[in-house]
């Protein structure tokens, strides 16, 4: 158990950190929502009506969205984009899918290779886009929900006021869903250029997410 711990700490610790936050959210999402409903004369709800409510539900799936279209985008843009000297990008020259031997694919693959490695065809396509499709399909699910549960929030509001609600189609085509949702994507736009950049000139000492202290800012990094 303790070697298990050991070998899956970095993935169990940001799972943790995920859990603690989501719960503060909740918390803090709930504190905040029972003020604006006492402020309108309405009635406080319980916690377990708020994280099941589609407030609750749009704010978190719209963090989602956003966080893994980031993954997606990055992991196919830096198999044909590069950035000289950042640990984050493959060196230049080696731009595009490489070749077999490099990916160690089919006849290529080794003994302890995973079976769709050393597959053809349709498999070994189908595994050479594995992670860029997965992280695809659950942005586009996140999207989803956040648009369902947005529009949700949205004709609540409006009901509110007196307003009629809107539809779907209405509502993703509005101002108010794509400022929501552009926040978001511009400010992890944003956090992936910097590490990107800043990642050639900073170093943090042990962190593969960093060259070591003393490589040159445009040396090659050893293993990309």
């Amino acid at each position: 158990m303790r070697r298990a711990i050991r070998d899956n700490a970095l993935g169990l610790c940001f799972l943790l950190l995920f859990l603690l936050s989501l719960a503060g959210q909740s918390v803090s999402g709930l504190a905040a929502f029972n003020e604006e409903q006492v402020a309108q004369g309405g009635a406080p709800i319980s916690w377990a009506a708020y994280v099941t409510s589609s407030d609750f539900g749009v704010d978190v799936a719209e963090n989602w969205q956003s966080e893994y279209l980031q993954f997606f985008l990055y992991i196919l843009i830096t198999v044909w984009l590069v950035q000289r000297g950042s640990p984050e990008s493959k060196e230049p020259g080696e731009e595009g899918q490489e070749s077999d031997a490099d990916q160690k694919v089919g006849r290529h693959a080794g003994a302890d290779s995973p079976a769709w490695a050393r597959a053809g065809g349709w498999r070994l396509t189908l595994f050479s886009h594995s992670l860029g499709a997965v992280m695809g399909l659950i942005f586009v699910l996140s999207w989803l929900a956040q648009s369902v549960a947005g529009v949700a929030a949205y004709d609540a509001e409006r009901l509110s006021r007196l307003e009629d609600p809107v539809g779907w189609t209405t509502y993703v085509t509005s101002a108010e869903f794509w400022n929501r949702t552009l926040q978001n994507w511009q400010s992890e736009f944003l956090a992936v250029a910097s590490m990107v950049l800043l990642a050639v000139f900073l170093r943090e000492r042990g962190s593969p997410q960093s060259k070591k202290v003393g490589d040159p800012h445009a040396a090659p990094v050893p293993g990309r």
